[in-house]
């Protein structure tokens, strides 16, 4: 059976894209906000050792101590802070780290936590267990359980259909409350006959299991997950140095989505009217996107490792201004 740390040890995606779009430089301070098994931050390190600084940033503790073993063996020489934390909040955990500024900054949002194969956490469709689904139950009080149980249809449905991308999220939604007026869905697999009896069967019969998509829809819904996203790629953006750069990896067209959208944002120029004699909206571009269409994994790295499939990588550097 895996290990703990064996479950970390996932070859990291796109590894020579985020060195080259990176470039770390001797003596850099670079940030992997989705620290994980610290694939991509041992090999960071090694660019920056011995005077440059390695952040990493995990809300699980196991994975923290599984990057420390990990980047102590490999990258003796290297100075390194993990931290303890969500990306929502690298505002504090940079005030934390008592940084000044950093020159790199990695988010690989594909990063799986073993938390997501703890049983009793409730991120399972083949196993039975309490409907929780939060990958931090410190901070985060509402669970899947109150979701599926007190949010309304036509919010169940949108939320189905725009996280989960679930074509069935109509039917799904008027079983969830069709059965919980009799009683409250409580358990995985409550939730997956519900889902099994609102699909049609010819539809069950393909494309993996019939839960996935409203787990995943769950999932980003009680863990904030795209505001979260979008919270902590601006904050990374406040504290890069000027030609600091971001390197987000997204495996999701809605993260991708996010990424592109606020990019293109801050890259912004002016937008008044040509025939204005001045500008009056103020806005100045802070970062230049260097990658208007996302970079995708080479056929290469695709037989090595099939979960680069999916992977969308998009970089911008820091302005000075």
């Amino acid at each position: 059976m895996e290990s703990m740390t064996d479950e970390y040890r996932h070859v990291p995606v796109m590894l020579g894209e985020v060195l080259r779009e990176l470039d770390p430089k001797p003596g850099d301070i670079v940030c992997d906000c989705t620290l994980g098994g610290a694939g991509h931050t041992v090999e960071l390190a090694r660019r920056v050792a011995p005077d440059g600084l390695s952040i990493g940033i995990d809300q699980d503790d196991m994975a923290l101590a599984a990057a420390t073993e990990r980047f102590e063996r490999e990258v003796p020489q290297g100075r390194h802070l993990f931290l303890k934390g969500n990306f929502g909040d690298l505002d504090e955990l940079l005030v934390k780290a008592e940084v000044p500024g950093v020159d790199c900054f990695l988010f690989d949002l594909g990063v799986s936590s073993p938390q997501l194969d703890i049983p009793e956490r409730g991120f399972s469709y083949n196993e039975d267990a309490p409907l929780d689904m939060r990958m931090d139950p410190g901070t985060h009080t509402q669970t899947a359980a109150e979701v599926i149980n007190t949010y309304d249809e036509a919010d169940l449905a949108r939320i189905l259909s725009v996280y989960g991308d679930e074509k069935f999220a109509s039917r799904i939604a008027r079983e969830i409350v069709r059965r919980r007026a009799k009683e409250p869905i409580r358990t995985t697999f409550e939730l997956v006959d519900a889902i099994k009896a609102a699909i049609p069967a010819a539809a069950r019969r393909h494309g993996g299991h019939p839960a996935r998509k409203t787990f995943q829809a769950l999932r980003i819904e009680v863990n904030h997950e795209l505001e979260v996203l979008e919270r902590g790629l601006e904050a990374a953006i406040r504290w890069l140095n000027p030609g600091g750069r971001v390197c987000v990896i997204s495996y999701h067209s809605l993260e991708d989505r996010i990424v592109k959208h606020l990019f293109g944002e801050m890259s912004q120029g002016c937008t008044c009217p040509p025939d204005l004699p001045v500008c009056v909206c103020g806005h100045v571009p802070i970062i230049r996107v260097k990658t208007r269409k996302p970079l995708v994994a080479g056929e290469e790295e695709l037989e090595r490792n099939p979960r680069a499939r999916s992977a969308k990588t998009r970089v911008a550097v820091k302005l000075d201004c």
